[in-house]
Protein backbone atom coordinates (compact mmCIF):
# COMPACT_ATOMS: atom_id res chain seq x y z
CA UNK A 1 0.00 0.00 0.00
CA UNK A 2 1.51 3.26 -1.37
CA UNK A 3 1.78 6.13 1.73
CA UNK A 4 -0.62 8.98 1.45
CA UNK A 5 0.30 12.73 1.17
CA UNK A 6 -1.33 14.07 3.85
CA UNK A 7 0.35 11.43 6.87
CA UNK A 8 3.70 12.46 4.96
CA UNK A 9 3.38 16.13 5.20
CA UNK A 10 2.05 15.88 9.14
CA UNK A 11 4.96 13.88 9.59
CA UNK A 12 7.99 16.09 7.62
CA UNK A 13 6.39 19.49 9.14
CA UNK A 14 6.11 18.05 12.69
CA UNK A 15 9.98 16.32 12.54
CA UNK A 16 11.46 19.37 10.98
CA UNK A 17 9.31 21.35 13.95
CA UNK A 18 11.16 19.00 16.49
CA UNK A 19 14.75 18.77 15.06
CA UNK A 20 14.89 22.90 14.58
CA UNK A 21 13.92 23.15 18.36
CA UNK A 22 17.35 21.91 19.01
CA UNK A 23 18.66 25.06 17.98
CA UNK A 24 16.52 27.31 20.43
CA UNK A 25 19.23 27.69 23.82
CA UNK A 26 21.90 28.33 21.43
CA UNK A 27 23.19 31.66 22.57
CA UNK A 28 23.96 34.34 19.63
CA UNK A 29 26.29 35.69 21.35
CA UNK A 30 28.32 35.40 24.71
CA UNK A 31 26.84 38.54 25.87
CA UNK A 32 23.42 37.89 24.66
CA UNK A 33 21.14 34.93 23.46
CA UNK A 34 19.59 36.70 20.52
CA UNK A 35 21.98 39.76 18.75
CA UNK A 36 22.02 42.60 15.95
CA UNK A 37 18.68 43.06 14.96
CA UNK A 38 16.50 40.31 16.86
CA UNK A 39 16.07 42.08 19.98
CA UNK A 40 14.48 45.13 18.12
CA UNK A 41 12.06 42.88 16.40
CA UNK A 42 11.69 41.48 19.71
CA UNK A 43 11.00 44.29 21.48
CA UNK A 44 8.85 45.94 19.03
CA UNK A 45 6.49 42.63 19.18
CA UNK A 46 6.50 42.90 22.85
CA UNK A 47 5.11 46.84 22.38
CA UNK A 48 2.94 45.92 19.70
CA UNK A 49 1.19 43.31 22.70
CA UNK A 50 1.38 45.75 25.58
CA UNK A 51 0.92 48.68 24.04
CA UNK A 52 -0.59 48.49 20.52
CA UNK A 53 1.88 50.65 18.87
CA UNK A 54 5.42 50.30 17.35
CA UNK A 55 7.25 52.81 20.06
CA UNK A 56 9.98 50.96 22.08
CA UNK A 57 11.16 53.70 23.77
CA UNK A 58 9.59 52.47 27.16
CA UNK A 59 10.98 48.72 26.59
CA UNK A 60 14.22 49.77 26.62
CA UNK A 61 14.16 52.10 29.26
CA UNK A 62 12.74 49.39 31.24
CA UNK A 63 15.22 47.09 30.77
CA UNK A 64 13.40 44.53 29.54
CA UNK A 65 15.45 43.03 26.27
CA UNK A 66 17.94 41.99 29.42
CA UNK A 67 16.15 38.78 29.21
CA UNK A 68 17.33 37.83 25.83
CA UNK A 69 20.14 40.31 25.75
CA UNK A 70 22.29 40.79 29.19
CA UNK A 71 24.34 43.26 27.92
CA UNK A 72 23.55 46.54 26.90
CA UNK A 73 21.43 47.10 23.92
CA UNK A 74 23.14 48.83 20.99
CA UNK A 75 20.70 51.57 20.27
CA UNK A 76 19.55 51.34 16.16
CA UNK A 77 17.14 54.03 16.60
CA UNK A 78 16.68 57.69 16.13
CA UNK A 79 15.13 59.67 19.31
CA UNK A 80 12.06 61.44 18.47
CA UNK A 81 11.09 65.01 19.19
CA UNK A 82 8.52 63.08 21.43
CA UNK A 83 10.98 60.77 22.95
CA UNK A 84 9.98 58.02 21.09
CA UNK A 85 11.49 55.29 19.01
CA UNK A 86 10.80 53.44 16.48
CA UNK A 87 13.15 50.34 14.69
CA UNK A 88 13.85 50.73 11.48
CA UNK A 89 12.82 47.38 10.36
CA UNK A 90 8.85 46.34 8.48
CA UNK A 91 6.41 45.85 11.04
CA UNK A 92 5.00 42.13 10.02
CA UNK A 93 7.09 39.66 11.77
CA UNK A 94 6.88 41.80 15.29
CA UNK A 95 2.97 41.50 14.23
CA UNK A 96 3.75 37.77 13.71
CA UNK A 97 5.09 37.73 16.70
CA UNK A 98 3.09 39.65 19.39
CA UNK A 99 1.14 37.01 20.82
CA UNK A 100 4.01 34.99 20.96
CA UNK A 101 6.05 37.29 22.56
CA UNK A 102 3.86 38.34 24.87
CA UNK A 103 2.52 35.22 26.63
CA UNK A 104 5.57 33.89 26.48
CA UNK A 105 8.98 35.59 26.02
CA UNK A 106 10.98 35.17 23.62
CA UNK A 107 11.47 31.47 23.52
CA UNK A 108 8.24 31.28 22.15
CA UNK A 109 8.75 33.56 19.77
CA UNK A 110 11.64 31.38 18.40
CA UNK A 111 9.05 28.40 18.79
CA UNK A 112 6.50 30.00 16.49
CA UNK A 113 9.52 30.35 13.50
CA UNK A 114 10.30 27.07 14.04
CA UNK A 115 6.67 26.11 13.02
CA UNK A 116 6.78 28.34 10.49
CA UNK A 117 9.72 26.42 9.63
CA UNK A 118 7.90 22.79 9.53
CA UNK A 119 4.89 24.33 7.63
CA UNK A 120 7.74 25.23 5.07
CA UNK A 121 8.81 22.06 4.76
CA UNK A 122 5.27 20.30 4.02
CA UNK A 123 4.80 23.28 1.86
CA UNK A 124 7.39 22.25 -0.22
CA UNK A 125 7.29 18.56 -0.19
CA UNK A 126 3.88 19.31 -1.37
CA UNK A 127 4.83 21.62 -4.36
CA UNK A 128 7.46 19.35 -5.48
CA UNK A 129 4.14 15.86 -5.28
CA UNK A 130 1.58 18.04 -6.57
CA UNK A 131 2.82 20.89 -9.12
CA UNK A 132 6.52 19.44 -10.42
CA UNK A 133 5.13 15.49 -10.47
CA UNK A 134 8.18 14.57 -8.02
CA UNK A 135 7.65 11.46 -6.25
CA UNK A 136 6.90 11.58 -2.67
CA UNK A 137 10.33 9.74 -1.67
CA UNK A 138 12.52 11.88 -3.66
CA UNK A 139 10.25 15.47 -2.25
CA UNK A 140 10.26 14.07 0.91
CA UNK A 141 14.03 13.01 0.76
CA UNK A 142 15.44 16.61 -0.42
CA UNK A 143 13.21 18.73 1.30
CA UNK A 144 13.97 17.45 4.60
CA UNK A 145 17.64 17.04 4.32
CA UNK A 146 17.66 20.98 3.46
CA UNK A 147 15.22 21.81 6.12
CA UNK A 148 17.19 20.27 8.69
CA UNK A 149 20.83 21.70 7.86
CA UNK A 150 22.31 25.23 7.77
CA UNK A 151 20.56 27.54 7.24
CA UNK A 152 17.47 26.65 7.17
CA UNK A 153 17.27 24.70 10.26
CA UNK A 154 18.96 27.75 12.34
CA UNK A 155 16.91 30.84 10.89
CA UNK A 156 14.24 28.24 12.09
CA UNK A 157 15.64 29.70 15.58
CA UNK A 158 16.52 33.09 14.75
CA UNK A 159 14.21 36.16 15.21
CA UNK A 160 14.43 37.03 11.40
CA UNK A 161 11.69 37.38 8.66
CA UNK A 162 13.77 35.07 6.75
CA UNK A 163 11.55 31.83 7.57
CA UNK A 164 7.91 33.49 7.42
CA UNK A 165 9.61 35.41 4.42
CA UNK A 166 10.57 31.70 2.55
CA UNK A 167 7.31 30.55 3.49
CA UNK A 168 5.26 33.41 1.83
CA UNK A 169 7.87 32.58 -1.51
CA UNK A 170 6.85 28.68 -0.76
CA UNK A 171 3.09 29.30 -0.84
CA UNK A 172 3.28 31.60 -3.95
CA UNK A 173 4.69 28.97 -6.01
CA UNK A 174 2.07 26.96 -4.78
CA UNK A 175 -0.45 28.99 -5.91
CA UNK A 176 1.09 30.23 -9.50
CA UNK A 177 1.50 26.55 -10.71
CA UNK A 178 -1.80 25.59 -10.28
CA UNK A 179 -5.05 26.64 -11.73
CA UNK A 180 -5.83 30.71 -12.07
CA UNK A 181 -9.27 32.07 -10.51
CA UNK A 182 -10.13 34.03 -8.14
CA UNK A 183 -9.19 32.09 -5.20
CA UNK A 184 -5.56 32.07 -6.75
CA UNK A 185 -6.02 35.79 -6.97
CA UNK A 186 -6.33 36.26 -3.78
CA UNK A 187 -3.37 34.00 -2.19
CA UNK A 188 -1.59 36.08 -4.91
CA UNK A 189 -2.53 39.27 -3.51
CA UNK A 190 -1.63 38.16 0.10
CA UNK A 191 1.81 36.57 -0.85
CA UNK A 192 2.99 39.57 -2.81
CA UNK A 193 2.24 42.17 -0.27
CA UNK A 194 3.47 40.05 2.66
CA UNK A 195 6.97 40.29 1.63
CA UNK A 196 7.40 44.05 1.34
CA UNK A 197 5.88 44.28 5.09
CA UNK A 198 8.36 41.96 6.19
CA UNK A 199 11.63 43.11 4.79
CA UNK A 200 11.84 45.89 1.99
CA UNK A 201 14.45 43.61 0.55
CA UNK A 202 12.07 40.93 -1.03
CA UNK A 203 10.18 43.99 -3.17
CA UNK A 204 11.77 42.66 -6.20
CA UNK A 205 10.74 38.62 -5.09
CA UNK A 206 7.44 40.23 -4.95
CA UNK A 207 7.80 41.43 -8.37
CA UNK A 208 8.89 38.23 -10.21
CA UNK A 209 5.63 36.48 -7.98
CA UNK A 210 3.60 39.50 -9.34
CA UNK A 211 4.62 39.21 -13.29
CA UNK A 212 3.68 35.58 -12.99
CA UNK A 213 0.85 35.18 -11.01
CA UNK A 214 -0.46 38.00 -13.64
CA UNK A 215 0.66 35.91 -16.58
CA UNK A 216 -1.50 33.37 -15.01
CA UNK A 217 -4.38 35.17 -14.81
CA UNK A 218 -3.78 36.86 -18.30
CA UNK A 219 -6.69 34.97 -20.01
CA UNK A 220 -9.60 36.67 -17.61
CA UNK A 221 -8.61 40.66 -18.54
CA UNK A 222 -10.92 41.74 -15.62
CA UNK A 223 -9.10 39.67 -12.76
CA UNK A 224 -5.86 41.06 -13.88
CA UNK A 225 -7.28 44.78 -13.55
CA UNK A 226 -8.38 44.16 -10.20
CA UNK A 227 -5.23 42.94 -8.83
CA UNK A 228 -3.34 45.70 -10.74
CA UNK A 229 -5.44 48.31 -9.03
CA UNK A 230 -5.35 46.47 -5.49
CA UNK A 231 -1.55 46.36 -5.97
CA UNK A 232 -0.88 50.37 -6.72
CA UNK A 233 -3.28 50.84 -3.76
CA UNK A 234 -1.32 48.66 -1.58
CA UNK A 235 1.67 50.21 -2.74
CA UNK A 236 0.61 53.71 -1.78
CA UNK A 237 -1.06 52.86 1.22
CA UNK A 238 2.76 50.68 2.12
CA UNK A 239 5.24 54.03 1.23
CA UNK A 240 2.27 55.94 3.55
CA UNK A 241 2.91 53.81 6.07
CA UNK A 242 6.85 54.48 5.89
CA UNK A 243 6.31 58.07 5.45
CA UNK A 244 4.31 58.55 8.48
CA UNK A 245 5.44 55.95 10.78
CA UNK A 246 9.34 55.56 9.84
CA UNK A 247 9.88 59.04 8.16
CA UNK A 248 11.15 58.06 5.02
CA UNK A 249 10.14 55.86 1.87
CA UNK A 250 11.68 52.60 3.78
CA UNK A 251 11.83 51.74 7.65
CA UNK A 252 15.68 52.13 7.23
CA UNK A 253 14.36 56.19 7.63
CA UNK A 254 14.65 55.54 11.50
CA UNK A 255 17.69 54.13 11.75
CA UNK A 256 20.98 56.05 13.64
CA UNK A 257 23.57 54.43 11.34
CA UNK A 258 22.59 55.50 7.87
CA UNK A 259 23.94 58.42 8.33
CA UNK A 260 23.44 60.11 4.45
CA UNK A 261 20.47 58.87 3.82
CA UNK A 262 17.95 55.61 4.12
CA UNK A 263 19.61 54.50 0.48
CA UNK A 264 23.00 53.66 2.04
CA UNK A 265 21.85 50.91 3.07
CA UNK A 266 23.30 49.16 0.24
CA UNK A 267 25.92 50.99 1.14
CA UNK A 268 27.61 54.46 1.20
CA UNK A 269 29.66 53.54 -2.33
CA UNK A 270 28.85 50.46 -2.99
CA UNK A 271 31.49 48.91 -5.64
CA UNK A 272 29.74 46.25 -7.98
CA UNK A 273 32.75 45.20 -9.34
CA UNK A 274 34.39 43.96 -6.04
CA UNK A 275 30.61 42.60 -5.36
CA UNK A 276 30.62 39.94 -8.51
CA UNK A 277 32.60 37.76 -6.40
CA UNK A 278 30.06 37.18 -4.19
CA UNK A 279 28.21 35.56 -7.13
CA UNK A 280 30.64 32.34 -6.57
CA UNK A 281 31.18 33.49 -2.91
CA UNK A 282 27.67 33.21 -1.61
CA UNK A 283 28.15 29.09 -2.64
CA UNK A 284 31.63 28.94 -1.67
CA UNK A 285 32.79 30.99 1.10
CA UNK A 286 35.00 29.31 3.67
CA UNK A 287 32.56 31.07 6.24
CA UNK A 288 29.82 32.14 4.85
CA UNK A 289 28.74 29.99 1.66
CA UNK A 290 25.81 27.53 1.44
CA UNK A 291 27.91 24.34 0.90
CA UNK A 292 30.33 25.42 3.56
CA UNK A 293 27.37 24.14 6.10
CA UNK A 294 25.71 21.50 3.35
CA UNK A 295 27.82 20.34 0.41
CA UNK A 296 24.61 19.66 -1.48
CA UNK A 297 23.40 23.06 -2.03
CA UNK A 298 26.76 22.22 -4.56
CA UNK A 299 24.12 20.25 -7.00
CA UNK A 300 22.36 23.70 -7.44
CA UNK A 301 25.03 24.92 -10.35
CA UNK A 302 23.72 21.44 -12.04
CA UNK A 303 20.08 21.98 -11.49
CA UNK A 304 19.54 25.60 -12.46
CA UNK A 305 21.52 24.55 -15.81
CA UNK A 306 19.57 21.46 -16.09
CA UNK A 307 16.57 23.40 -15.60
CA UNK A 308 17.16 25.53 -18.22
CA UNK A 309 17.92 23.52 -21.00
CA UNK A 310 14.97 20.63 -20.22
CA UNK A 311 12.44 23.27 -19.22
CA UNK A 312 10.27 21.41 -16.42
CA UNK A 313 7.26 22.16 -15.28
CA UNK A 314 7.36 25.12 -13.23
CA UNK A 315 11.09 25.67 -14.30
CA UNK A 316 10.90 29.19 -15.22
CA UNK A 317 9.33 30.62 -11.89
CA UNK A 318 12.21 28.88 -9.88
CA UNK A 319 14.95 29.85 -12.08
CA UNK A 320 13.70 33.84 -12.18
CA UNK A 321 12.98 33.56 -8.51
CA UNK A 322 16.77 31.73 -7.84
CA UNK A 323 18.24 34.49 -10.01
CA UNK A 324 16.39 37.54 -8.68
CA UNK A 325 17.26 36.55 -5.16
CA UNK A 326 20.82 35.86 -5.57
CA UNK A 327 21.34 39.10 -7.93
CA UNK A 328 20.13 41.25 -4.82
CA UNK A 329 22.20 39.52 -2.28
CA UNK A 330 25.45 39.74 -4.58
CA UNK A 331 25.08 43.46 -5.64
CA UNK A 332 22.10 45.11 -3.28
CA UNK A 333 23.11 43.53 0.23
CA UNK A 334 25.68 46.13 1.83
CA UNK A 335 27.64 42.91 2.38
CA UNK A 336 27.86 39.30 1.98
CA UNK A 337 29.41 39.02 6.01
CA UNK A 338 27.66 40.44 8.81
CA UNK A 339 26.50 39.97 12.14
CA UNK A 340 24.17 36.82 11.62
CA UNK A 341 24.41 33.56 10.73
CA UNK A 342 25.52 32.60 7.24
CA UNK A 343 22.92 32.38 3.86
CA UNK A 344 20.30 35.51 5.43
CA UNK A 345 20.38 36.92 2.49
CA UNK A 346 19.41 33.85 0.32
CA UNK A 347 17.09 32.15 2.78
CA UNK A 348 14.35 33.38 1.22
CA UNK A 349 14.88 32.25 -2.10
CA UNK A 350 16.20 29.04 -1.21
CA UNK A 351 12.79 27.13 -1.75
CA UNK A 352 13.00 27.61 -5.44
CA UNK A 353 16.98 26.61 -5.78
CA UNK A 354 15.23 23.43 -3.33
CA UNK A 355 12.66 22.32 -5.80
CA UNK A 356 15.13 22.47 -8.83
CA UNK A 357 17.67 20.42 -6.77
CA UNK A 358 14.75 17.79 -6.24
CA UNK A 359 13.82 18.23 -9.39
CA UNK A 360 17.28 17.09 -10.73
CA UNK A 361 18.02 14.30 -8.16
CA UNK A 362 15.25 12.22 -8.98
CA UNK A 363 16.12 11.95 -12.78
CA UNK A 364 18.83 9.37 -11.40
CA UNK A 365 19.39 7.11 -8.90
CA UNK A 366 23.21 8.03 -8.80
CA UNK A 367 22.27 11.58 -8.09
CA UNK A 368 20.25 10.51 -5.33
CA UNK A 369 23.38 8.50 -3.47
CA UNK A 370 25.20 11.71 -4.03
CA UNK A 371 22.71 13.85 -2.94
CA UNK A 372 22.28 11.45 0.61
CA UNK A 373 25.67 11.34 0.49
CA UNK A 374 27.02 14.99 0.46
CA UNK A 375 22.91 16.05 2.56
CA UNK A 376 23.87 14.09 5.34
CA UNK A 377 27.09 16.17 6.06
CA UNK A 378 24.68 18.83 6.03
CA UNK A 379 22.57 17.73 8.59
CA UNK A 380 25.75 16.98 10.65
CA UNK A 381 27.20 20.52 10.61
CA UNK A 382 23.85 21.44 11.91
CA UNK A 383 23.61 18.51 15.11
CA UNK A 384 27.21 19.87 15.68
CA UNK A 385 26.85 23.12 15.52
CA UNK A 386 23.09 23.68 17.54
CA UNK A 387 24.71 20.97 20.40
CA UNK A 388 28.19 22.90 20.78
CA UNK A 389 26.06 26.70 21.04
CA UNK A 390 23.71 24.70 23.80
CA UNK A 391 26.65 24.04 25.67
CA UNK A 392 28.13 27.44 25.18
CA UNK A 393 30.99 26.18 23.35
CA UNK A 394 30.45 28.67 21.01
CA UNK A 395 27.65 30.99 19.54
CA UNK A 396 26.13 31.09 16.45
CA UNK A 397 27.53 35.10 15.77
CA UNK A 398 30.89 35.63 16.66
CA UNK A 399 33.13 32.34 16.52
CA UNK A 400 30.90 29.34 14.96
CA UNK A 401 33.65 28.58 12.63
CA UNK A 402 35.40 26.98 15.75
CA UNK A 403 33.15 23.89 15.62
CA UNK A 404 34.81 20.33 16.14
CA UNK A 405 33.13 19.35 12.97
CA UNK A 406 35.91 17.28 11.62
CA UNK A 407 34.51 17.50 7.97
CA UNK A 408 34.41 21.44 8.15
CA UNK A 409 37.46 21.70 9.84
CA UNK A 410 38.76 19.65 6.92
CA UNK A 411 36.36 21.16 3.83
CA UNK A 412 36.61 24.20 5.03
CA UNK A 413 40.50 24.71 3.71
CA UNK A 414 39.35 23.71 0.19
CA UNK A 415 37.55 26.89 0.46
CA UNK A 416 38.10 30.85 -0.29
CA UNK A 417 37.66 32.87 2.60
CA UNK A 418 37.06 36.28 1.19
CA UNK A 419 37.38 37.90 4.37
CA UNK A 420 41.38 37.53 3.61
CA UNK A 421 42.13 38.75 0.58
CA UNK A 422 44.91 36.97 -0.06
CA UNK A 423 46.78 34.81 -2.83
CA UNK A 424 45.21 31.69 -1.50
CA UNK A 425 41.97 33.43 -1.40
CA UNK A 426 42.18 33.93 -5.13
CA UNK A 427 43.89 30.86 -6.24
CA UNK A 428 40.76 28.81 -4.81
CA UNK A 429 38.64 31.06 -6.17
CA UNK A 430 39.75 30.40 -9.40
CA UNK A 431 39.64 26.44 -8.57
CA UNK A 432 36.24 26.99 -7.91
CA UNK A 433 35.22 28.75 -10.66
CA UNK A 434 36.46 25.69 -12.94
CA UNK A 435 34.63 23.26 -10.17
CA UNK A 436 31.62 25.41 -10.97
CA UNK A 437 31.99 25.44 -14.72
CA UNK A 438 32.25 21.35 -14.54
CA UNK A 439 29.70 21.50 -12.86
CA UNK A 440 27.39 23.33 -14.88
CA UNK A 441 28.69 21.25 -17.93
CA UNK A 442 27.11 18.11 -15.98
CA UNK A 443 23.73 19.83 -15.29
CA UNK A 444 23.70 20.54 -19.46
CA UNK A 445 24.33 17.13 -20.56
CA UNK A 446 22.13 15.95 -17.67
CA UNK A 447 19.55 18.13 -19.69
CA UNK A 448 20.30 16.84 -23.27
CA UNK A 449 20.05 13.19 -22.02
CA UNK A 450 16.22 14.17 -21.01
CA UNK A 451 14.99 15.86 -23.99
CA UNK A 452 16.50 12.89 -26.15
CA UNK A 453 14.36 10.35 -23.57
CA UNK A 454 11.39 12.65 -23.11
CA UNK A 455 10.37 14.75 -26.31
CA UNK A 456 7.04 15.38 -25.53
CA UNK A 457 7.59 17.25 -22.06
CA UNK A 458 5.02 19.39 -21.36
CA UNK A 459 5.97 23.05 -21.32
CA UNK A 460 6.24 25.78 -18.65
CA UNK A 461 2.89 27.25 -20.21
CA UNK A 462 1.16 24.67 -18.54
CA UNK A 463 2.41 23.86 -15.17
CA UNK A 464 -0.57 21.92 -13.55
CA UNK A 465 -1.23 19.87 -16.16
CA UNK A 466 1.95 17.99 -15.98
CA UNK A 467 0.26 16.44 -13.03
CA UNK A 468 -2.92 15.64 -13.26
CA UNK A 469 -2.73 12.08 -12.91
CA UNK A 470 -0.64 12.06 -10.05
CA UNK A 471 -3.26 14.79 -8.33
CA UNK A 472 -5.78 11.77 -8.97
CA UNK A 473 -3.39 9.29 -7.23
CA UNK A 474 -2.61 11.21 -4.46
CA UNK A 475 -5.29 12.21 -1.76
Amino acid sequence: MKPTLGPILALVGIGVFVATLAGLPARATYGAQTSADEPQYLLTALSLFDDGDLDIADERYSGIYRQFHEATLPVQTDLRPDGSRVSPHNPLLPAILAVPMGLGGWVAAKTTLAVAAGALAAVLVWVGVRRLDLSLATATLVVTVFSVSPPLAFYATQVYPEIPAALVVAVGIATITGSPGRRAATILLAVVLALPWLAVKYLPIALVLTVAGLWRQRKSRLMVAVIAMLLVVAGISYLSFNQVIYGGWTPYASGDFFISGELTAIGPQPNYLGRAQRLLGLLVDRGFGLAAWQPAYLFAVPATVWALRSKRPASRLLLWLTAVGWLVATFVAQTMHGWWWPGRQLVAVLPPLILLIAAWVEQSRIRGFLFLGAGSLGVLAYLFLASEAAVGRLTLIVDFTRTLNPFYRIWSLALPDYLEATTATWVLHGVWLAIAAALAVWGWGSGRAEIQNQPNRPSDAQPDLAVRNKNVRLP
